[in-house]
């Protein structure tokens, strides 16, 4: 699959990660593909985010100080505001278990730490490809 370099619509992405290694990881990766960043450091504030913006793609930690990933994943699933909104797992947890619980909890997307950058691009730009605004603007 070719990698996408930027996208058509300017979409926001909420990235839920304490390290601020990874935040910036996560800048480099995806700011080619033309997306507005929001980032939160915890699941509380990332939750926040989520419903005063409604992003067009979130990644996710699992291992958040305060609420965990899989608490967040929970509340946005259950709240009608995020409910539709995209969720990539992003953790260094690489066991299938992980990967079969987050399908499990409604994740559409894992890429595992330490990830390499091509693939979450293809795998946010597959995701922000079928989202509504995207189908809206490419019709």
């Amino acid at each position: 699959m070719a990698e996408a370099s930027s996208m058509d619509v300017s979409a926001t992405v909420l990235i839920i990660e304490d390290s601020p290694v990874v935040q910036h990881l996560l800048r480099a990766t995806l700011t080619p593909l033309g997306l507005d960043l929001l980032f939160a450091d915890d699941g509380e504030s990332g939750l926040e985010l989520a419903l005063a913006h409604a992003p067009s793609l979130i990644t996710l930690d699992i291992g958040l100080p305060g609420i965990d990933g899989w608490d967040v994943l929970s509340k946005l699933r259950s709240d009608p505001v995020t409910a539709g909104i995209d969720v990539i797992v992003v953790t260094a947890h690489a066991q299938e278990s992980m990967r079969e619980a987050a399908a499990d909890r409604g994740a559409e997307g894992f890429v595992t730490k330490p990830f390499r950058p091509a693939e979450l691009r293809t795998v946010a730009a597959a995701l922000l490809a079928r989202s509504p605004a995207a189908c809206a603007v490419n019709s």
